[in-house]
This record gives C-alpha cells, structure tokens and sequence, in this order.
C-alpha cells in the first residue's frame, strides 16, 4: 500500500462528505466510518470511489465501547496503517430545549457521541499510529463555534464541543513529541442535514449580519481546510484552531 489511508468519521454524508471529496481529490484512500447501513451510503460511496480512491466503510457507532474496539479490529484487519484521523462524527439534540428544562438522557447522548466516542477512538487510533511510525501523520479534531458561542437551548451541544476542543489541545501536547500534529477546525453555519430543520432562523441571521461573509458555509468549505492539513500546509501550528465560519466569531463594536 503506498497510498495514505485517512480515517473519516460521519464521512458519507454532510460535513464529512465534503472531507472525503477533498481528500480523495488529493489522493488519499478512505476509511470512512457511520451508523447507517453500507446500502444507505452507498449513492455517497460511489462518488468518492469515481475519483480514484479507494473506498471502505465501515458502520459503527462510535458511542459504544464495543463498537470502537471493533472498528479499529477491522481497520487492523484491512489497513497496515492509519496515516490521518478525522473526528468529524457527532449529533445535535433531538430537541432544543432550554436549560432550565433539558433532560439527563440528551445530555447523556451528545456526550457520549460528541465527547467520549472520539477522544477514546483517538487513544486507539494513536497508539496504533505511533505503533506503525508511518509518516505524515496527523489528527483532526471538527468543532463548532458552539465550543464557545452560548446556545441556552442546547446546551449539551455546546458542552459537548467544548469538551472535544479541550480534548483536541490535549492530544496536540501529548503526541507533540512524536510528531503528530493534532489541529481543531470549528465550522459555523454549514448547510447540513443536521441544519436544515433552522434553515429559515439562520437566513434571517445571516442576512441581519451573523458571519461577515453572509453566506451559508458549505461542506466544501470545511474540506478544503482539512485537505490543506492533511497535506501539511501548516507545518508549524498543532493545537491550532482553525475557524471556517465567515468570520462569524471576530468580535466587533
């Protein structure tokens, strides 16, 4: 195998999808991992297999203990090594709900997705990493400005994130000396399946002057800036964050 395998969570669909299209332009192979069934990806599959990579899926999810330790038995099974890492894979709330009024089950969902699945599937994917000391390695962490913008109704969301930017500067340290850069990016408003139930809210906020570039930010957007870390085009930044929201986070007056 002399190609590069990048590892993909939640990459056939969404922001995911946009990731495994840049890096398939690149020339990496795919390893991409989701809770639906191979035969619900496969329109996803297919389009990135027309580029020329070599595509796996592998169905998981990525909350259960179980399951993590099989995903990466069966990439072991399949690959001789995982060069590049991509916790892109997470959930919003079912409901919005206020804080006052939140339930422990939700709370307990987006943790265990949003938090606790990548940071453990990191611990396994490193280790693996430093165990095949294969070059050009890398991890990539996908936030949200959520790690920082305050939503009252869906707080675990933003706990959630906030919690995997952490986790993000933790793994930029602790693999620092073996020289494996670990970055964030935090999408803003990205035109998703997991967004398209709020399309008519964030219009209007986006026309009204949420982000300084008052566009929707597309799957492609994020793509693009992970195909640029993967090829290494910010050799002297791990534990970076890298915002990809239109300038919706830059403080104004």
């Amino acid at each position: 195998m002399s190609r590069r395998v990048a590892l993909v969570t939640g990459g056939a669909r969404g922001i995911g999808l946009g990731i495994a299209r840049a890096l398939a332009t690149d020339g990496w192979d795919l390893a991409l991992v989701g809770r639906r069934s191979e035969a619900e990806a496969q329109p996803a599959l297919d389009g990135l297999s027309g580029t020329g990579a070599g595509v796996r899926y592998f169905q998981c999810d990525l909350a259960g203990d179980a399951d993590r330790r099989r995903l990466v038995d069966d990439l072991r099974k399949c690959y001789p090594s995982v060069h590049l890492l991509i916790n892109n894979a997470g959930v919003a709330p079912s409901v919005r709900a206020d804080i006052l009024e939140a339930d422990e089950e939700s709370f307990d969902r987006l943790i265990d997705t949003n938090l606790r699945g990548p940071y453990f599937l990191t611990q396994a994917v490193a280790r693996w990493m430093l165990e095949a000391d294969a070059p050009g390695r890398a991890i990539v962490f996908i936030t949200s400005v959520s790690a920082e913008a305050a939503s009252t109704n869906r707080g675990d969301y933003c706990i959630s994130k906030a919690g995997l930017s952490m986790a993000a500067r933790l793994w930029a340290v602790r693999l620092a000396p073996h020289g494996v850069p670990v970055y964030e990016v935090r999408p803003g408003v990205i035109a998703t399946d997991m967004t398209a139930g709020v399309r008519a809210k964030y219009d209007a906020m986006l026309a009204d002057g949420l982000a300084l570039q008052a566009r929707w930010g597309l799957p492609d957007d994020v793509g693009k800036v992970v195909a640029a870390l993967a090829r290494g085009d910010l050799p002297y930044s791990t534990g970076a964050i890298i915002p990809v929201d239109g300038g919706m986070m830059v403080p104004r007056l």
